[in-house]
């Protein structure tokens, strides 16, 4: 599975790799600045992506208050792949304390927004412009208009989210469809071995609607990456920076931890690494269009990008889809062919689906047959 190997992005013709660079941490300013690179020091992890055959860049103004937009911009000039590269970038944080039009998801912000990060990245369209947080005010209707309006106008060539409730993205996606409008090509959401909540709606409702999934943030926030473990008596152990699983600021559970046991033997007995294995798993699930991945440098991307060098046997995926499982909750409980089975056809075997039908989206809730 080489990086130079590229998918469809949802029900589009755009194609994608299978790993996404993200650069969050290129540029030293802003709410990123403790781990951010300087440009001379983002240029050789984005050459080597280049060299590895990658094309899908991911960026967003917010990212080191627009550095990372400004020094992107120049490495793909230096390099002259402009037209090769899939360059995405997002929009709603805000850039100006006080301006109260100046974050959201709102049409006025959308358009300057666009505009600031065409300036910054020295381009005149990009490929990919998503939303990246729901603000729970804007009407979804305007966010399409404003997507619309900015696909005709040639400023941007596809449409997506990030960061959404799924009956927000469903009602997007379908009101597009009905108004024949630029449709959602694109969900962006944290997913990992130790967040797996999205495969609870998120994943099958992206599948249902062509909506092709990137994960952010496959290592849980560094704590897959086999640097951290838990001691009794000291609490967390290890070195490196790690944010909670998914950025979501819950503290660590026993669940948690013990996710870490046979992510390692896995590891182990592929011999490959802790964090090969965790991206490995993210990259090739069912629904996953790409897994968006960062590095502090070249030989640490390299190594990440290695995780597409082996495949994982069915049944070491097998013990790590268990080991990581969400168990549905409440309502999604009567959603299980179990439940179903017993109460909707007892003692009856459904044949409603033609034969050698196969769905895209496997295991979604972890007693799936």
């Amino acid at each position: 599975m080489a990086l130079d190997q590229y998918y469809l992005l949802g029900t589009s013709g755009l194609r994608v790799s299978r790993l996404a660079l993200g650069t969050m941490n290129f540029g030293t300013g802003g709410y990123h600045a403790a781990y951010g690179k300087t440009l001379d020091e983002s240029r050789p992890i984005f050459r080597r992506y280049l060299e590895d055959g990658g094309n899908f860049v991911d960026t967003a103004d917010f990212y080191t208050a627009g550095e990372s937009e400004t020094i992107l911009g120049t490495l793909i000039a230096e390099a002259k792949v402009r037209d090769r590269v899939v360059l995405t970038t997002k929009f709603t944080n805000s850039v100006a304390p006080g301006d109260p039009n100046a974050g959201g998801n709102g049409r006025k912000h959308m358009i300057r927004a666009l505009e600031d990060s065409l300036r910054r990245l020295g381009t005149d369209y990009v490929d990919l412009f998503l939303l990246h947080t729901w603000d729970r005010l804007t009407p979804v209707e305007e966010v399409l208009r404003t997507f619309d309006d900015l696909v005709r106008a040639g400023k941007i060539r596809y449409a997506g989210l990030s960061d959404v409730p799924s009956w927000y993205a469903a009602q997007a996606q379908t009101l597009a469809r009905a108004h024949s409008s630029t449709p959602m090509i694109n969900l962006q959401l944290p997913y990992s071995l130790v967040e797996r909540q999205i495969e609870v709606e998120h994943v099958p409702m992206a599948h249902t609607l062509g909506l092709g999934l990137t994960a952010w943030s496959p290592l849980g926030g560094g704590f897959l990456s086999g640097k951290y473990r838990h001691d009794s008596a000291h609490g967390l152990t290890g070195d490196g920076r790690l944010s909670t699983p998914g950025g979501s600021g819950l503290p660590l559970t026993e669940r948690d931890w013990q996710l870490l046991e046979p992510l390692e033997t896995v590891a182990d007995e592929l011999g490959v690494t802790m964090a090969q294995v965790a991206v490995n798993w993210v990259a090739t699930q069912p629904g996953i269009s790409s897994a968006i991945v960062g590095a502090s440098s070249a030989d640490q991307l390299g190594s990440t990008m290695a995780a597409l060098d082996f495949e994982l046997p069915a049944e070491l995926r097998v013990s790590l889809d268990e080991a990581g499982a969400v168990a549905p909750e409440s309502l999604y409980r009567m959603f299980t062919p179990e439940y179903q089975g017993q109460l909707i056809s007892p003692g009856v075997k459904v044949g409603d689906q033609p034969a050698g039908y196969r769905p895209a989206v496997q295991n979604w809730l972890p007693h799936s047959a």
